[in-house]
């Protein structure tokens, strides 16, 4: 038995000597449960949507005061052509548009019917049949305030339409979001693993013995994963369009361009991962953890971004997924160009310059 106390005691001193898996074991479930328990919510707040009113007249204002009045919405904007009700949807911040019709108010006190249009961008089907059902609610709400003042009045008519995404298929969602995990996942994980398993048999000190610049090996490295992951994009984006119907409407060289700086921030992740830890074993729970856990939770493809906390938003910025994420809907969904995502674009290219040269950096300062 004391032998055995022996042999528990020294698994003990194992495992508090390693103190990055220490950390992993104690702090992750501590996370988990503040973020899934506090700060995550799959609840519509505060969710962006534009008005385009072309009866100006007090019964549409009123309904729009009632929109306003409800935390679901965040009216944005008021627009006064439909040519500019698709650039806003392009944009990517509006989510619905709520068009009123010229005579609105005349139509529903004297011809006793009036209709009303509500655009929704169904590249999220489901953000968009909850935010088309909320603003259902709202004007029923309206019409029952009308007949509780014995205020007589028709009825109104909301005609829906659903934009980019007419079928509600589920499909143009998620490809996007397993587009950006997929690529994150296998690069980092990847190339962690690769370098310290060299660390780890003591090959990597041969390596760097060649007569070969530690930055050439660097890339030696990289490449094969940047090539296999861009397969791996090219199987994705078949697999989307040819078995699941999701059209790519942008530029499929845009598409590729901007994976590739994904490609490359990954990879940089990766060996700034594999400078950072000893051992197979942790360099995989770090790059699981470390990558899988913000590219799920922070890129808005399983919870909605603006719905969180004004603290995880910010640190949501910090997610490279995040930005490609956004990109990839615009450019497959929407079909926009890099006129609409040049901002999105010049942050993901600032992250890439930025973790490459840090993984570089540490890559030299640990191994040569």
């Amino acid at each position: 038995m004391k032998l055995l106390l022996e042999y528990i005691k020294k698994e003990f001193y194992q495992i508090f000597r390693d103190r990055a898996t220490l950390l992993l074991l104690i702090a992750f479930p501590i996370v988990l449960i503040i973020l899934f328990g506090f700060a995550l919510t799959n609840e519509i707040k505060h969710a962006k949507i534009a008005v385009c009113n072309y009866a100006d007249d007090e019964t549409s204002q009123e309904i729009i005061n009632k929109l306003s009045a409800n935390r679901t919405f965040e009216v944005e904007k008021l627009i006064y052509s439909h040519a500019k009700i698709y650039d806003a949807f392009k944009e990517g911040d509006i989510k619905l548009v709520v068009i009123f019709p010229n005579n609105f108010s005349n139509d529903l006190y004297h011809l006793h019917t009036a209709g009303i249009q509500i655009i929704a961008d169904a590249s999220d089907p489901n953000l968009a049949t909850i935010l088309t059902s909320y603003v259902n609610a709202v004007i029923i709400d309206y019409q029952s305030t009308l007949r509780q003042n014995n205020i007589k009045s028709g009825l109104i008519v909301p005609v829906v339409r659903m934009l980019y995404n007419p079928d509600l298929k589920g499909a143009p969602e998620f490809v996007p979001g397993i587009m950006s995990l997929v690529l994150m996942i296998i690069c980092v994980l990847m190339t962690s693993i690769s370098i310290v398993k060299e660390k780890e048999t003591g090959t990597m000190e041969i390596l760097l013995m060649a007569p070969i610049s530690p930055l050439l090996i660097l890339i030696a490295k990289a490449v094969p994963y940047f090539v296999i992951s861009l397969v791996n994009l090219a199987l994705i984006i078949l697999l989307s369009v040819y078995v699941l119907d999701v059209p790519i409407k942008g530029s499929l060289l845009l598409l590729f361009a901007e994976s590739s700086l994904l490609v490359i921030t990954a990879l940089s992740l990766g060996l700034y991962v594999s400078s950072i830890t000893a051992t197979q074993q942790t360099a995989i729970l770090t790059a699981l953890l470390g990558m899988l856990v913000p590219t799920m939770l922070f890129t808005g493809f399983f919870f909605p971004i603006d719905d969180m906390p004004i603290p995880l938003q910010l640190i949501s910025n910090l997610v490279p997924a995040r930005w490609y994420y956004l990109i990839v809907k615009a450019v497959m969904i929407k079909g926009v160009g890099l006129s609409v995502v040049w901002k999105e674009t010049l942050t993901l290219a600032g992250m890439t310059v930025f973790f490459l040269i840090l993984s570089v950096r540490m890559f030299k300062s640990r191994l040569e």
